[in-house]
């Protein structure tokens, strides 16, 4: 309903998911009546596991990650092949600017707002890091909410949001790591990233593409197990960027970007799945997040 209200007047259905989440959370309902906000998500004392609000995070991870994989699926990366440079620097400055900004906005807020507990370094690294995110599932709906997902410029934004999105979260590992004084994990989350990039583009990429000449020449169609293979390979890579360090949301776009868009497993995946995934499982990640 927040959705079709938000569309009605010309802002992304994606806004009225979060405010519906904020709604429905202690920011409002609970303010009002938190009786009733407990009896949608019960409290610790009634479910001390925290049973509801994990099967909720996991509804709301699992639509997150379909999603990003089929936003990976539509992206032409042939369309980029010309604006390369353009990208790299767009998600660069994108990066340096508002991180900067961030860290001199830090000389004023620090005082405000921490002590000596907190030194004054972490602080200003952790204010510029979250100045410089890009909030990549919200770009990708917004895109594909105004269907520019497939345009140049959606294109380039999407690709830019994904090179911020590694970079963010490198940079947020060396934040955590200078605090804690622990700088070898953020060695390896970028390490990682950069070994878990060069083999799907260099390994996973050329055998996926064998594989969908092979499926795109079969007269039967989709075998169930080529489906069932490709939920796997979803997961796994979601699972392995989260293991990293990154997101796994990154992992299942970039496995969606390695398989051929006007391929007969691509078509599939797109026609059977946004629906589902769009209307169901996507907004509860939204929601949740309010």
């Amino acid at each position: 309903i927040f959705g079709r209200l938000c569309r009605y007047i010309g802002q992304p259905p994606v806004i009225g998911e979060v405010i519906a989440g904020l709604a429905l959370g202690p920011s409002l309902l609970g303010a009002i009546n938190p009786d009733a906000m407990h009896l949608l998500i019960p409290s610790q004392m009634v479910d001390p596991q925290g049973a509801v609000a994990t099967s909720l995070k996991v509804i709301a991870q699992l639509g997150v990650i379909l999603y990003m994989f089929l936003v990976g699926l539509e992206l032409n990366a042939a369309k980029l092949k010309h604006k390369a440079h353009a990208a790299v620097a767009i998600s660069h400055a994108s990066i340096v600017v508002p991180f900067t900004l961030g860290t001199l906005l830090s000389l004023w807020l620090y005082p405000m707002l921490s002590d000596r507990d907190v030194s004054f370094v972490s602080f200003a690294l952790f204010l510029g890091v979250a100045m410089s995110i890009t909030a990549f599932p919200v770009l990708a709906r917004i895109l594909t909410d105004r269907n520019l997902q497939n345009t140049p410029v959606g294109t380039v934004a999407l690709s830019c949001a994904a090179a911020d999105d590694v970079t963010a979260w490198c940079l947020l590992s060396l934040v955590v790591g200078v605090a804690k004084a622990e700088v070898g994990n953020a060695a390896f989350v970028v390490g990682g990233a950069v070994v878990f990039i060069l083999v799907i583009f260099f390994i996973v990429r050329p055998l996926l593409n064998r594989y969908v000449e092979i499926m795109d020449r079969s007269e039967s169609g989709l075998h169930p197990y080529a489906i069932v293979s490709v939920y796997v390979m979803i997961l796994g890579a979601a699972a392995l960027t989260e293991w990293i360090g990154i997101h796994a949301l990154f992992g299942a776009f970039l496995l969606g970007v390695t398989i051929p868009s006007d391929s007969s497993i691509a078509k599939s995946f797109q026609s059977k799945l946004k629906e589902p995934v769009t209307v169901l499982l996507l907004p509860a990640f939204f929601a949740y997040t309010g």
